[in-house]
């Protein structure tokens, strides 16, 4: 059974009738997008003193820019197999 759409441009004033995704792959650069990103885990003290990404970017430049963190060899990460 097809599932129904819940969008459509009766109920979104953005969407023109014109417009056609009937075509389209869902999630088609899902995991290239995910390869570019960094992730990483802040303990609950730091992320309530660094609320945002920008902020902690900020704050790891300044550190570079005074010299107070040396270069690290990239670590490898092992991908967890989906299923």
């Amino acid at each position: 059974m097809k599932r129904e759409s819940t969008r459509s441009s009766e109920t979104d004033p953005d969407m023109e009738p014109e417009y056609d995704f009937s075509g389209g792959v869902r999630g088609k650069y899902h995991e290239r997008f995910q390869k570019m990103r960094l992730r990483v885990a802040i303990d609950p003290d730091v992320a309530r003193t660094f609320p945002t990404s920008v902020a902690v970017n900020e704050a790891l430049r300044t550190l570079q820019r005074i010299g107070g963190v040396q270069l690290v060899p990239k670590a490898t990460t092992r991908r967890r197999k989906a299923g």
